[in-house]
């Protein structure tokens, strides 16, 4: 028996064509009017993760 797929999870995950898995740094919702406007466009980059494969059967 398997298990479901983390919906909500696997739609803040993107894939790139070489398979890496990149998502969203955190902390990028509110307060960031106090932040320079260098560590705003920072947040916006993707942030690479490495995962198990359990996991990856898991979520994606």
């Amino acid at each position: 028996m398997s298990t479901k797929t983390n919906k909500s999870f696997t739609k803040r995950l993107k894939i790139s064509k070489n398979g890496k898995i990149s998502a969203r740094k955190t902390g990028q919702n509110h307060f960031n009017v106090k932040e320079s406007r260098r560590s705003q466009l920072a947040k916006k980059r993707g942030v690479s993760f490495t995962i198990s494969n359990k996991d990856k059967a898991r979520f994606l």
